[in-house]
């Protein structure tokens, strides 16, 4: 993903950026996530005890992440196994570092009276 000159993001960049952030945008999410970013991969039947919800409620949430493009699944007999897609993962986390960079670089010429 690829920012302007200007540190901002494009209107492409965020119509990719703005799916993936809003299926960030839950607790439980973030828990899944969480976890993901600590193993390779963890099995369905693991979440729950994990983040210490339902299995239906986890299930859920996991299809929200694997809609955005965030986690894989990966069917295994019976069993569903996850892990973040660690492309998507990385690119969101160097826009985000990106953004921070930009921000501090041009603290001097805040848009606003802070």
């Amino acid at each position: 993903m690829a920012n302007s000159p200007e540190g901002s993001v494009s209107l492409r960049d965020a119509d990719v950026l703005v799916p993936r952030l809003k299926a960030l945008a839950d607790p439980v999410r973030l828990q899944l996530v969480n976890a993901l970013a600590q193993r390779d991969e963890i099995c369905a039947c693991d979440f729950p005890a994990l983040v210490q919800r339902t299995q239906p409620t986890v299930s859920h949430h996991l299809t929200v992440l694997v809609k955005a493009g965030i986690v894989h699944r990966e069917q295994r007999g019976k069993w569903a196994w996850f892990a973040l897609c660690r492309p998507v993962f990385d690119e969101l986390s160097a826009t985000f570092a990106d953004h921070a960079a930009a921000a501090v670089t041009s603290d001097s010429e805040r848009l606003c009276c802070g």
